[in-house]
């Protein structure tokens, strides 16, 4: 791009700091924040350059804007019209919850598993998606942002069906904010033989920073049994899983698996007190979710046949536990599938409804949507925005993003920029000056 050019589109170069630059680049819609990457050198350094530690203040910014109170739901691919999984976000704050976007999955075709093309979500983080097709002979794994329109295919795992043949599986995806890095633990465990007589794990773990898979030491590993595959929760710089191992008179003992992500490190957590049948049994009907800033179980109790709701009040101290809501299993209640971001929890009906229950209030409030799988409180962000290297790929949700990025670089760019920006700049100017 010309310097004349450059001198039309950033006319602010001379006149304002780069501090005040970014504040009005905070208040702008994601999609224009990408579009100024496009319209000068000195715009993308401001967005991308890692010293200036936009895409954080960002991911900040976003989570104090109380305007937002977004929710991601995913529709299976056998629901939509050509046969591909769409995610929406709603906005729970709008009075009729009206749809804020909508993302078709751009992971298809050879990426996948012709004999497995379902991608399950193994957790959201920051506005990355974490998905896997979770197939033993593949083991692909992808982390997406679809704010951004980037998606990244992790590489092989150490531990494959190939190299060690059967086992079984865990993933979990969170974030160490100690390093700002974005980490994916596969824990896996091999069925025990005459020539394995006691159960084996191994751990590996994928970080984002480095675009690689680490084995952890065995010794590590606490013998346990890990429930499920995906059943995992992201809190803390931890990841949390509910497991069982042998106790004595052949009974179980079940409690918290925990994963410091920084220290890379496990410990154990205690669960709530639960019926004594639970020790009779190898794994619980439950579930663990992420509760605010700490954890939450979902136990089917059924002995009095009702759904059970476990809350820790203060993370990592188990005499916090508290049963918030008992709701029997047979009243339309089909199960419990997460939290809102403001701490109410999402229920699924028989039928498809999905609807919130605050814990304090009692207050229920229908979704008005049937059929969609809550997935997640979530977050819009740049997060992958500035990753070029480690295969990340670039895709556009749409012609139009196309046709706006190829007029950016023709001879009059600044002709598109100002019709593209000048609304949305305009609104950030006047924010900022109000805030100043």
């Amino acid at each position: 791009m010309s310097d004349n050019n450059n001198k039309t589109l950033n006319p602010w170069g001379s006149l304002l700091p780069d501090d005040i630059v970014t504040n009005i680049f905070l208040r702008l819609p994601i999609k224009s924040i990408i579009i100024c990457t496009s319209v000068s050198k000195k715009w993308k350094s401001l967005i991308l350059d890692p010293k200036f530690n936009f895409i954080s203040t960002h991911l900040h910014h976003s989570y104090n804007d109380n305007n937002h109170n977004l929710h991601l739901f995913s529709l299976d691919s056998q629901k939509t019209e050509d046969n591909k999984e769409l995610y929406v976000l709603y906005n729970e704050d709008d009075t009729d919850f009206t749809q804020h976007a909508s993302f078709d999955i751009p992971l298809h075709g050879p990426e996948l598993d012709p004999l497995n093309k379902i991608l399950h979500v193994v957790g959201t983080c920051n506005g990355l998606l974490c998905l896997s097709d979770y197939s033993l002979k593949t083991d692909r794994i992808f982390l997406w942002n679809p704010c951004v329109g980037k998606y990244l295919r992790l590489p092989s795992p150490n531990v494959t069906y190939a190299t060690h043949g059967v086992f079984k599986g865990s993933l979990g995806f969170g974030f160490d904010p100690e390093t700002n890095d974005y980490k994916v633990v596969r824990v896996v465990s091999f069925p025990i033989t005459p020539n394995l007589p006691t159960l084996q794990h191994k751990v590996e773990v994928y970080s984002l920073s480095t675009g690689q898979w680490r084995m952890l030491r065995d010794s590590l590993v606490p013998t346990c049994v890990v429930y499920g595959i995906l059943t995992q929760s992201s809190v803390n710089g931890a990841m949390h899983w509910l497991v069982s191992r042998t106790a004595n008179d052949n009974q179980f003992d079940h409690f918290g698996l925990v994963f410091d992500l920084h220290n890379e490190a496990f410990r154990e957590i205690l669960l709530p007190e639960l019926p004594a049948y639970t020790h009779q049994r190898s794994t619980l009907c439950a579930s663990i979710s992420t509760y605010r800033n700490s954890i939450a179980l979902f136990h089917d109790d059924h002995n009095s046949l009702c759904l059970d709701i476990w809350v820790m009040k203060d993370y990592d101290d188990v005499s916090s536990w508290m049963k918030a809501l008992s709701l029997p299993l047979r009243k339309n209640i089909m199960r419990a599938v997460g939290f809102c971001r403001n701490g109410h929890i999402v229920l699924e009906l028989d039928g498809g409804q999905l609807i919130s229950w605050d814990l304090e209030t009692q207050e229920i409030k229908d979704f008005g949507i049937i059929g969609y799988n809550f997935v997640d409180a979530y977050v819009e962000s740049l997060v992958l925005l500035d990753k070029t290297a480690n295969n990340a790929i670039t895709y556009y949700r749409n012609r139009q993003e196309i046709i706006v990025q190829l007029l950016i670089i023709k001879e009059k760019p600044e002709i598109v920029v100002q019709f593209v920006l000048s609304v949305d700049i305009f609104l950030a100017i006047e924010d900022v000056s109000f805030c100043i």
